[in-house]
């Protein structure tokens, strides 16, 4: 009994005579004997082209319809065979491994994927195949590209791509009783969702936040600073970032449980225009200056300002700075106090800090203003 390489290639070499003969005897013949001819060619080379399909099996497509496939590309083949360009076997094979790769590539995967991809996917699964053979266990990505001789992120790239050709279905059972859906297993209710209207309300609020309350509000909670860091970019103490960021989010949480927006105690807010409110009264040689808010660097020009203006307005006297409404000096402040003290001096005027809440006595005391607290009490 022959071998069988030496009967398949006798079976080969009988191929590429008959279609020799084929292709010299359906020269100048009528159209109904060229398509007995052609049908006589096609039958006897049916066996090859199934051959040639089941090098695809087990690659997720039916062995039938590959060999259907098959036949189509040896019918494309026997059409356009020229028996001067070389071997009919050989363009044989090249048209009906072409057919089957394009039917892998445009019929079976579930995903959209570069045709490049696609080709190369198939080419990485016959070489895994052939491979693990060969080395008796799954071959590594750096194995699979030496071989193809491509590179090691191309092989990552075809392997993870062909998820796409069969994705497993939403609708697929799951358990033996089938009650339940492969699709109920995935995602779950998103608690997010429920946070929608607090956070688009939110933001509206937080426009109508003075322009210091809202980048403290940023950096703190959406940069991840520090309070210290906070008062450093601003220039104001850590304590009063910390009153500052407490007073925004009590307004914030009031706010979003009313119906109207509440009143914003401070500067820049909807209280008053600058967040410090200054009254001035005069008797005989006294003038009183009344200061409610915080005093710091965005409020401590507008002090400035009114105390200068009552020293111009008095010959002597005494001038009294009413600080029982004052919550907070900052080092703007106190310069200010600092300064109007010395002017006062100049103008030949006695200067008396009244009523001063603890926190703000002793930042004036340590600051050189110890004196005119101490006139409060004459």
């Amino acid at each position: 009994m022959p071998p069988q390489e030496d009967v398949q290639t006798s079976a080969l070499e009988d191929l590429d005579a008959a279609a020799i003969d084929y292709a010299a005897r359906v020269t100048g013949v009528a159209a109904d004997e060229r398509a007995v001819l052609r049908e006589e060619m096609v039958r006897l080379c049916l066996p090859f082209a199934g051959r040639m399909a089941r090098r695809y099996r087990g690659r997720g497509e039916n062995i039938e319809d590959l060999e259907q496939v098959a036949r189509l590309g040896l019918v494309k083949a026997i059409d356009r065979y020229d028996p001067e360009r070389g071997s009919f076997t050989a363009y044989a094979v090249i048209t009906i491994s072409g057919e089957i790769k394009r039917h892998f590539r445009d019929r079976t995967w579930g995903v959209h994927v570069p045709r490049r991809i696609q080709d190369l996917s198939l080419e990485v699964g016959h070489a895994t195949m052939l491979l693990t053979t060969k080395l008796f266990r799954e071959p590594t990505v750096a194995e699979l590209a030496a071989h193809l001789r491509i590179d090691e992120s191309a092989v990552r790239e075809a392997v993870e791509s062909s998820a796409g050709y069969a994705p497993s279905s939403l609708n697929a059972p799951v358990g033996g009783d089938g009650a339940a859906e492969f699709g109920d297993l995935l995602g779950g209710e998103d608690s997010a969702l429920e946070l929608i209207d607090d956070r688009v309300t939110v933001a509206g609020l937080l426009l109508r936040l003075p322009e210091r309350e809202r980048r403290m509000l940023a950096m703190r909670f959406y940069g991840n600073r520090t309070q210290a860091e906070i008062a450093t970019d601003l220039g104001i103490s850590q304590m009063h970032v910390s009153r500052l960021l407490s007073r925004s989010l009590a307004w914030l949480r009031e706010a979003m449980l009313n119906d109207t927006l509440p009143r914003w105690e401070g500067a820049g807010g909807n209280s008053d225009v600058n967040g410090m409110r200054i009254t001035v009264d005069t008797a005989g040689a006294v003038v009183t200056v009344r200061v409610r808010g915080e005093v710091d660097r965005d409020t401590a020009g507008r002090l400035r300002t009114a105390l200068r203006h009552a020293l111009t307005s008095m010959d002597g006297g005494r001038l009294v700075v009413d600080l029982a409404g004052v919550p907070l000096v900052d080092a703007a402040g106190v310069s200010v106090l600092v300064d109007v003290s010395a002017a006062a001096s100049a103008a030949g005027a006695e200067l008396a800090l009244t009523g001063p809440q603890p926190y703000v006595a002793r930042i004036l005391a340590v600051s050189g203003l110890q004196e005119a607290l101490e006139k409060n009490a004459q």
